[in-house]
Parts: structure tokens; sequence; C-alpha cells
């Protein structure tokens, strides 16, 4: 991470905020020039490979070619978070700002083309740090490479922010678990090689939770795709677990310590949700300002009416606001900050992101009016990114689980501090 504020030339889209200050010229402690160099290239992977196939893939409801997995590893876009020891291709200087950065060029394509690459972040982590050495080799330079893909399979018809709740159970035989159960809204399981689940090895509760890591071509595993109210070229699905046979040596870390696991893993989850969220919003404001200096009402343009200004100007407060909420968080994830630490601030990330999301799709959308409703032509972004906010606001813990854990947090800390 720099060690000074440096001032980089500017990139991307002129207009004001459109872009993150930084890649408008605006001076910043956190970025080098290997960021620059990264930045750049991620973005001219997306505009070449990604953004040309987004509308003909939702006009056709198909999933995005899986090949893009591999040519994005190959391009040196999506390897960059993994350690090179297990394919990646880390630079010696790397942090949390590289996955920044990464995370917010792939959503500005919108569509959620690459988003299988999202979900490998949040299934393979429990394995880079708990798994055994067999399971390592047996997953992640496959995923990393982008040849399979690894799915997590957390919430259950029962059971979505109430983890520790789970009811999907794994019960020991021998040389072996029985699991069975229903895992609901895991998204990508209809193209996942692999799946880290959360299922119940013990007793009730936290304590009795351990994950296992499952192939898909395990007999007794079911997937159906499940349709959602966004438009998407990936997918949500509906996981059934019969009677499937999965080897002891498939446990990831030690046996009903999947709960703690799992919690810190959902730190990683809320911040990339966080990320691809505070581009969605900035996403609304650019097509809202491009849209209210061309169209005209009353004899003159939409930026000429105050009402339709302050609009305008709410969206890039939030938006700004919530650029400096990210960029501490990454700053605290590169320097190692506990994961005990970082849950509640994570937290309200989420709920800040996911709120400031919403906000902007709904004024982009009384910005664009009637055509905001149709989901072609001028309004057809704006369209897109307001049925995607619940898949923001929802899937990580909702705002409202979020919320009261964040202050559940504050709350134990304060009545020690108060010897209460």
């Amino acid at each position: 991470m720099s060690s000074k504020v440096i001032i980089h030339e500017p990139y991307g889209e002129p207009m004001p905020f459109c872009e993150p200050s930084w890649y408008q010229g605006l001076a910043s402690p956190y970025y080098h020039s290997g960021h620059v160099e990264y930045r750049n290239k991620a973005r001219e992977f997306i505009e070449s490979e990604v953004k040309p196939l987004v509308q003909d893939l939702l006009d056709e409801g198909k999933h995005y070619p899986l090949e893009l997995h591999e040519k994005a590893y190959k391009a040196g876009v999506s390897g960059i978070i993994y350690p090179r020891e297990f394919g990646g291709n880390q630079p010696e200087d790397f942090d949390a700002f590289y996955e920044l950065i990464m995370w917010d060029e792939m959503a500005r394509a919108t569509g959620h083309i690459l988003g299988q690459n999202e979900i490998n972040s949040m299934a393979l982590p429990p394995l880079i740090q708990h798994g055994s050495q067999y399971l390592k080799d047996l997953v992640l330079t496959q995923v990393i490479t982008g040849k399979k893909n690894c799915s997590l399979a957390i919430s259950e018809p029962g059971a979505g922010s109430d983890v520790a709740n789970i009811a999907t159970t794994a019960v020991d035989k021998g040389d072996h678990f029985l699991v069975n159960g229903q895992k609901k809204w895991i998204t990508g399981g209809v193209v996942a090689d692999f799946f880290t689940v959360l299922v119940r090895t013990g007793g009730p509760g936290m304590g009795g939770l351990s994950l296992l890591l499952l192939e898909k071509d395990m007999p007794g595993i079911r997937v159906r795709k499940m349709k959602t109210q966004f438009s998407s070229t990936h997918n949500t699905s509906f996981v059934i677990l019969d009677d499937v046979k999965v080897p002891k040596r498939n446990l990831v870390g030690e046996l009903n310590q999947g709960f703690m696991i799992i919690m810190k893993n959902f730190n990683h989850e809320r911040f990339v949700i966080a990320i691809q969220a505070a581009r969605g919003s900035r996403n609304c404001y650019e097509e809202s300002i491009k849209y209210a200096l061309k169209r005209k009402t009353f004899g003159k343009p939409l930026i000429s009416h105050q009402l339709i200004r302050f609009k305008l100007a709410e969206m890039i407060r939030q938006i700004e606001a919530l650029q400096d909420n990210l960029e501490k968080v990454a700053y605290q994830f590169s320097h190692n900050t506990p994961a005990n630490r970082m849950g509640g601030v994570c937290a309200l990330l989420k709920v800040q992101a996911t709120k400031t999301f919403e906000f902007c799709a709904r004024e982009a959308s009384q910005i664009f009016g009637g055509a905001a409703v149709i989901r072609t032509g001028q309004g057809a972004i704006v369209e897109r990114l307001y049925r995607e906010v619940r898949g923001s606001a929802i899937p990580g813990g909702s705002e409202e689980i979020l919320l009261d854990f964040a202050v559940r947090q504050v709350a134990a800390k304060a009545k020690k501090l108060a010897h209460l």
C-alpha cells in the first residue's frame, strides 16, 4: 500500500462522480501504480470481453459462457485475489484495494456476467484457511484458474440469516457422513462442481455445525434453477441433498467448528456485496446525469429543474460517503485487523451500500420516468438495476439482521466497559 498521497492521471468516464474520485484526478493515500495498472487491465477486459455480451444474453435468458472464467484468469484479472501457491497471480504488494478494484470493474458491466467469480471467492476461503492438503489439491487450482466452480451452500428454506439453526444433517457413519437436507438461494449451484456446505454434525445451535466439501457428482445431489426477481446471466438454485455419502476427508476444519469459520467468512462476503452495490449506485447516477442533460421537459433540460439537481446531489452525497467507507474497510483488511473486530464494521458497510443502492435506483427511476419501467430503450439499464436492489440487500444477511448484529456487538462491549 502506498505510504504517501498520490495523484493519478484521470481515467475512465470524465463526467464528475461517475467514477471513484481517484480515477478522476483527486489525491488518495491508498492507490499506487500497481493498482492503476491492474485497474486498466480489468477495465480493458470487461469492455472488450464482457459488456458486448450483456444485453443479448439477458434478452435470450442465457447463462454467460463459462469459458470467460479462463479468459479472465489468463488476462490477469480474476486470479489476483488468490495466493500463487494455489494458482493465483497475486502481486507481491497485494492488498484489499486490488480486490476492491476487481469487483468494482466487474459490477460496472451489469448483468452478473462473471458472477460465479464472486461466489467462488466466498466458497474458497474456508478451504484455503482450514482445508486439508487433499481438499486444497482437489479444488483450489481448478477453480482459481477458471476450469471449475465452487458454490457456498448455507441458507435453507427454514434458515436464512438464522445460520445457527441450520437443519441439514451429516450423520457419522464411520468412514463417511450421510448428508440429508435442502439448501435454498444457492448462487451458482447450477454450474458448481463443488459445494462448501454448512451441515449439522452435532447438537442444536452454533456449536453443532461443521463444513463439508461436496462434489456435484456425488449420488443424491440434485440442483435446479430458481427464477429470480432480477434479470441475470448467472443463476440462483435450490439444492436437494438426499442420502449423500461424503467421505470423512471432505471435512473442512474441525468437527463442530463450522459456525465460526462461516462467521469470519461473512466479513469478506459483505465487503464484496458492498463493492458491487456501490458501483450499482454509481451506475444509476451515471445514467441519470447523462439523461438529465439531454432530456427536455417544459421546454428546458431536466438538469435545469432544481428538484432534479437535488436528486442528483443526494445520489452523489451517498455514493461518495459509501466509497469512503469501502476504502476504510479495505484499509483494515489490508492491515489484517482481526475478524472479530470487523464483524460489525462489515455489517454496517453492507447496509450502507444496499440502502444507497436502493435510494439511487429509486431516484434514477424517478428521473427517467416512464422510460425506467421499460426493459428496452434509454431506461433499460436503470430498469434492470432497480430490480437488482433486493438481490444485494438480502443475501449475506438482510439489512435488519445486520443492523441488529452490529448494535448487539456494541452493546456487549459497552456493558463490559460500564462494568454492568
